[in-house]
């Protein structure tokens, strides 16, 4: 039998510290990649109107995966916010125009409407995924596209494809800004 040294319990704590990145960097990964079709969602908005993400065919769309409770999610507000106002009535080569999709995992609609009239988040488009677990975002609509952790986007092209997973508010503005019509 072989001995037990320190040098030998210190490399296989560390297979596993790495084993255990690796794992959960592929368990957190958003499930869809770019050239998907995003799947269809058909929900209630926060105003009560039906909601079906195939009535934004012709637009660009960003879905974008967040929490009330989600500090890195907050603290983006005001990004997606001047996006948004910059993007809302822009004119396309290849699109009618561009929408945000805001999708709340939640747990709390109280909250969650609350979050979104204080970081002034005006656009249309607001559901709430309602989530039992927040740690295992188990809600349909996250669950339909793999979302494991807040905050998550997808860049849909006016077809309904995934053009980005996790773009950075910067690169959405600049990928959307070489598509302007002149």
């Amino acid at each position: 039998m072989p001995k037990i040294t320190f040098g030998r319990v210190l490399n296989i704590l560390i297979i596993g510290v790495v084993l255990l990145i690796i794992g959960r960097y592929f368990y957190m990964k958003p499930r869809l990649i770019n050239g998907e079709r995003a799947p269809a969602i058909q929900a209630q908005l926060k105003n009560g109107q039906a909601f079906e993400l195939s009535d934004l065919q012709g637009q660009y769309v960003l879905l974008d995966f967040w929490g009330s409770w989600c500090g890195p999610c907050r603290a983006e507000s005001p990004e997606l916010v001047q996006l948004n106002k910059s993007l809302a009535s822009a004119k396309f080569e290849d699109a009618e125009g561009f929408s945000i999709v805001s999708i709340g995992v939640e747990d709390n609609a109280a909250r969650w409407e609350k979050a979104i009239n204080q970081d002034g988040l005006y656009w249309p488009y607001h559901i709430m995924d309602t989530a039992t677990s927040l740690r295992f975002f188990d809600g349909k609509i996250a669950n339909d596209f793999g979302v494991k952790q807040v905050p998550t986007k997808y860049l849909l092209n006016p077809q309904g494809q995934i053009i980005a997973v996790n773009p950075s508010i910067a690169e959405i503005q600049e990928r959307l800004s070489t598509r302007l019509a002149n």
